[in-house]
């Protein structure tokens, strides 16, 4: 029998469940044998409550326990920023991957060890890797803005190139591109592209080759054999045994960081999956923009749904833990003001957006103090306070700083637009749960007449 891979990727705040990221620690430990080979596939570090307060470096309570073989890069990696990013590289016991991430001249990490390309051998056989980050990561991390990414196919090719010259038996992408994996696909000779970024799990085949995604939080495991036929199968991990350590260890850091304060407590459930939050109007989205519309005191709010992050609905009682895991970032809310005629353009934005992680369906924001009205993929109509949107006014508007610093999502907002900042993002929704609760309805401030549904 050939070699076989063990694929995580997007942990994400699996950390901030222990239960979860126990068992997928020991799903690993139970299929593992002396034959498999276990990588990650990026952002596995951060977003995350947990990772927030250690800067990604609860990531290695996971690490320490499997001892992965190889991990890659992804945009959340660098969440806390470089030097953190470093430490947890150097302190990590795995290879880290990744040969199209440059900072100030040279491959991120060079120092701490991080390698273009690596071979494995498991079964007499050879398997090379490369890793490769989507290009788009200095727009859409702004900790994120000084690095350079080299394209990654033409890194890739060189990859394959360098991997074949050693000698190897199989070569496998370790990508963190999203939906660029199929373009990787074709245009390199690999056995695998094992990605990450997009939340949708994904196991299939573009031209031949084997196109991987375990989606996101630790929900699932890839497991790839490298025989005669390269197959994939998917794991749950909530069929996994739970590793005890790993869990005890998680949960004693929630416990000591304070993150059980109650803040309010919700009597229907509210859903916060990635199905709920893109697919237009929803509970949790309505919450957080009202939350930000209030405590800015501002005529609307707006957020990327993107930046609403998946996991169990908010029921029972709420926790601040709870609350930074729905918004898991330490920017703060940010004050502007925009035309309404840019009003109108942030909002066709939110049909049209090109996030590299995104379905063509899919509806990007949430808003406040705003109803709008789509015609199929065309805003009808805005109102805002119940008045027509006037082009010509000014509307003080609140949302991330993330928004107002990059132009990947929604790019007619912008520094220029920026007032001042008030409190964290998640500081902002456990005051609101405090002072005004967590009861948020459906009252139609969007409404689509035809066509994307």
């Amino acid at each position: 029998m050939g070699p076989r891979i063990l694929q995580y990727s997007d942990v994400e705040n699996a950390y901030d469940e222990p239960d979860r990221i126990g068992r997928l620690a020991g799903l690993i430990g139970q299929l593992r044998d002396e034959r498999t080979i276990v990588v990650g596939t990026g952002d596995d570090t951060a977003p995350g409550v947990l990772s927030l307060v250690t800067g990604g470096r609860q990531a290695l309570d996971f690490f320490d326990r499997i001892e992965p073989d190889l991990e890659t890069f992804g945009n959340h990696d660098f969440d806390h920023g470089y030097a953190a990013t470093r430490d947890v590289v150097r302190r990590s016991p795995q290879t880290w991957v990744s040969a199209n991430v440059f900072h100030e001249g040279e491959r991120f990490g060079n120092a701490a060890g991080v390698v273009p390309t690596a071979v494995v051998e498991r079964a007499g056989v050879r398997v090379g890797f490369f890793g490769v980050l989507d290009p788009a990561t200095p727009s859409i991390n702004p900790k994120a803005s000084d690095l350079v990414l080299e394209d990654p196919i033409e890194v890739a090719e060189r990859a394959v190139t360098a991997l074949h010259s050693e000698g190897v038996d199989h070569v496998v992408a370790l990508s963190h591109l999203g939906a660029g994996d199929d373009t990787l696909a074709r245009a390199v000779d690999v056995d695998a592209v094992l990605g990450g970024h997009v939340h949708a799990e994904r196991l299939d085949r573009v031209d031949g080759t084997l196109c991987t995604r375990p989606g996101a939080n630790g929900t699932a495991l890839i497991e790839v054999d490298l025989g005669e036929e390269v197959r994939g199968t998917r794991h749950r991990t909530e069929t996994g045994p739970r590793d005890e350590a790993v869990a005890a260890t998680l949960r004693e850091r929630m416990r000591r960081a304070g993150l059980d304060e109650v803040v309010g407590v919700v009597d229907e459930p509210i859903e916060r999956t990635e199905e709920v939050t893109v697919s237009g109007e929803c509970r949790i989205g309505n919450w957080v923009a009202d939350a930000y519309r209030w405590a800015a005191d501002t005529d609307v709010a707006l957020h990327n749904a993107g930046g609403i992050r998946s996991g169990p609905p908010l029921a029972g009682e709420v926790t601040l833990a709870d609350c930074i895991g729905v918004v898991p970032f330490d920017g703060p809310l940010t004050v502007g003001s925009v035309t309404g005629a840019e009003l109108k353009t942030l909002l066709s934005q939110a049909i049209d957006a090109d996030v590299g992680f995104g379905e063509p369906d899919w509806w990007h924001a949430h808003v406040s103090g705003l109803r709008v009205a789509l015609d199929g993929s065309r805003v009808e109509s805005v109102r805002v306070d119940g008045a027509p949107v006037d082009p010509d006014a000014e509307y003080s508007i609140a949302a991330s700083r993330y928004l107002f610093e990059t132009d990947h999502e929604f790019p007619a907002l912008t520094t220029a637009h920026r007032r001042g900042t008030i409190d964290v993002q998640y500081e902002v929704l456990a005051e609101y749960a405090r002072r005004v609760g967590i009861g948020p309805t459906l009252d139609g401030r969007l409404q689509r007449s035809k066509g994307k549904t």
